[in-house]
């Protein structure tokens, strides 16, 4: 049966993205360095049809690889969306991607199965879009916070992992701020340090 999943990096004092956030700046102030453990990665820029790129081959990678080999559909944030446009290169998806706006836009198609569609009703249609596109494989909930949050208060969140980089931001936007927590439980499932990172998986349940 397939999940709905959140897979994001965040900074030892909990921050996902950093201050003064824009396309021409993405992930703010300090933001891009939450997800360094990743960028050094051979990994990383293989699944992004950029080989030849990053230093390292190790377990960190397999994360990488994994993550991209069981989504079979995205779900976004309009904010997210426009911070990546400009910088995103193409297809880099690979699989289709709903994107949550009051914009009224035809589907962006690129290449690699990846297709942005542009859904004005709502997350519950974004998801139910999102299962029919991934088939068996697993949806992402991929950001921003806003995105994220309003599928952990609305239920449909099975699994979060966080990648905790060792590093403080100080300000910017937290993933959890505004999260009802007397609403969700949630139970540590794996956990893999690094020398880069720590990634914890927590299953969740709606109390």
């Amino acid at each position: 049966m397939s999940k709905t999943f959140v897979d994001i990096g965040v900074s030892l004092d909990g921050f996902m993205a950093g201050e003064n956030r824009s396309p021409k700046n993405p992930l703010g102030d300090q933001g891009p360095a939450i997800h360094n453990w990743m960028f050094v990665q051979k990994a990383f820029w293989d699944v992004h049809d950029m080989e030849g790129k990053g230093e390292k081959e190790d377990n960190d990678g397999d994360l990488v690889r994994k993550v991209f080999a069981r989504t079979g559909a995205w779900i976004m944030g309009k904010r997210m969306f426009e911070e990546g446009e400009p910088n995103w290169p193409e297809g880099m998806f690979k699989a289709p991607v709903y994107v949550l706006t009051h914009e009224k836009r035809e589907p962006w198609v690129q290449k690699n199965n990846c297709t942005f569609y542009f859904i004005n009703d709502g997350i519950e249609s974004a998801l139910k879009k999102a299962k029919v596109a991934a088939g068996s494989k697993d949806i992402r909930i991929s950001g921003g916070a806003d995105c994220i949050r309003q599928y952990l208060e609305a239920g449909h969140i099975d699994e979060i992992t966080l990648h905790i980089a060792p590093l403080l931001i100080g300000g910017g936007i937290r993933l959890f701020d505004g999260v009802d927590k007397t609403k969700l439980n949630f139970n540590i499932i794996n956990t893999i340090h690094s020398p880069a990172a720590t990634h914890i998986t927590y299953a969740v349940t709606r109390q």
